[in-house]
C-alpha cells in the first residue's frame, strides 16, 4: 500500500491544488468506506488494537498514541472517516466563534523536495457552532478520542481574545473530550503576542475558572521559543494546573530548505525541516518541567523512527499532519506496528 500510494495515488493527487487535493482525497475515502465490503476492509486493514498500544492519560484511554494533528479536520467533517486509518485521537479545529473565511487563496503550498508544507490558511473555518452541532448528531466511532483545538478570530483585538476562548470552550465542553488553546498559529496578525506570559497566564487561567466540565486543556506552542520563554510555559502550565502542552506548531523560519520560498511568501513550515527542532523542545520541556505535565509530540513526524524519537524525547502521545500528506495513509499503521513491538 506505501508503494502504491507513493507511485500512483500521490502523483496524481498532487496534480490538483493541496486544498482541492485535501478535500477530493477526502471526499473519495469517505466513499469507499461507504462501501460495505470495501469499509470493512479498509478499516481492518489499517487498524492495529492491542493492549500495549493502549494509554491512559488525562482521565482519557486512548487506544492507541498515535492522533491527527489539527488543521486537517477543522469543520469535523472527516473524523469518522480518519478513525478508520486507526488514529487514537483526532483534534478538530482550529475553530473560531463566529464563521471565517480565512486568508485569500492560495494559502497551502507543497515543498516536494523536503517533504514540507507551507500554510496561512488563517482560520478559515464554519464557527464553533457549526462544529458543535455536527459533532451531536454524528455518531462518534468507538473508543475515539476527540480533542477541540480552539483560537480567536481575526479581528478581535487581543484584549478581548479571552472571551473568544471562552465561548468555544464552553461551546464545545460537552462534545470533546479535551481542548488545545492555540495562540501560536503564525498566521493571525498578533495571535503569538498571546503567548507573552502575563497575557498567557491570564487566558489559561480564565479558560480554567470556566472549564466546568473539567475537560483537559493543553497548550500548543509555537516551535521558535526560546528557552526563557519554555521556561515561562512550564510556569505557567504549573500555575494554572492546565493539563501540558503540544509541541510544536508551525515554524517560521526557512533554515536548511531545498525550495526557494521567496515566492510563496510569509507562512508557517511543516513537515520534515521541523523534525529536530520540534523534537528538541519536546526534550527541554521533559527535562525541565514536571513528571506530571502531559507532552503531545508533533512536527516531522514521516516514519516510525521520527514517532518513536518524539516519545523518547519525552512525547506521551504524537500527532501527525504533514508526514500523512507524503507517506501515505499506512503510516498511522506502521507507527502502531513499531510501537507494540517495542512494549511488548
Amino acid at each position: 500500500m506505501s508503494l502504491l500510494y507513493r507511485y500512483l495515488i500521490r502523483p496524481l493527487v498532487f496534480l490538483l491544488p493541496p486544498e482541492r487535493a485535501h478535500h477530493v482525497t477526502m471526499q473519495l475515502f469517505g466513499l469507499a468506506l461507504a462501501i460495505p465490503i470495501l469499509g470493512i476492509l479498509l478499516r481492518r486493514s489499517y487498524r492495529i488494537r492491542s493492549p500495549h498500544l493502549q494509554r491512559t492519560l488525562m482521565g482519557l484511554t486512548f487506544l492507541n498514541p498515535v492522533g491527527l494533528a489539527a488543521g486537517f479536520d477543522k469543520d469535523g467533517r472527516y473524523y469518522q472517516s480518519m478513525a478508520a486509518l486507526g488514529f487514537g485521537f483526532v483534534e478538530l479545529g482550529t475553530v473560531t466563534p463566529r464563521p471565517q473565511a480565512g486568508n485569500p487563496q492560495p494559502r497551502l503550498f507543497r515543498l516536494r523536495k523536503d517533504q514540507a508544507l507551507i500554510n496561512r490558511m488563517g482560520f478559515n473555518n464554519a464557527g464553533v457552532d457549526a462544529l458543535a452541532e455536527r459533532l451531536q448528531r454524528t455518531p462518534r466511532p468507538e473508543g475515539l478520542i476527540i480533542g477541540g483545538n480552539i483560537g480567536k478570530n481575526k479581528d478581535t483585538p487581543n484584549e478581548q481574545a479571552t472571551e473568544d476562548y471562552r465561548h468555544c470552550l464552553e461551546r464545545l465542553a460537552p462534545y470533546v473530550d479535551y481542548f488545545v488553546v492555540n495562540v501560536s498559529s503564525p498566521n493571525t496578525p498578533n495571535l503569538r503576542a498571546l503567548q507573552d506570559k502575563e497575557p498567557l497566564r491570564q487566558l489559561l487561567q480564565t479558560l480554567q475558572e470556566h472549564n466546568e466540565l473539567q475537560r483537559p486543556i493543553l497548550l500548543k506552542i509555537a516551535p521558535d521559543l526560546s528557552h526563557e520563554q519554555l521556561n515561562d510555559i512550564i510556569e505557567i502550565v504549573q500555575e494554572t494546573g492546565i493539563a501540558g502542552v503540544i509541541a510544536t506548531n508551525t515554524t517560521i523560519h526557512r533554515d536548511g530548505l531545498c525550495t526557494d520560498t521567496h515566492e510563496i511568501g510569509a507562512g508557517g513550515l511543516s513537515g520534515l525541516p521541523l523534525r529536530t527542532r520540534a523534537t528538541a523542545v519536546i526534550r527541554y520541556l521533559r527535562d525541565q518541567g514536571p513528571a506530571s505535565m502531559i507532552i503531545v509530540g508533533v512536527g516531522g513526524i514521516h516514519s516510525p523512527e521520527d514517532a518513536q524519537e518524539k516519545i523518547e524525547a519525552g512525547a506521551s502521545l504524537v500527532q501527525i499532519y504533514t508526514g500523512l500528506v507524503y507517506t501515505g495513509p499506512t503510516l498511522v499503521k506502521n507507527i502502531n506496528r513499531v510501537l507494540r513491538q517495542k512494549m511488548k
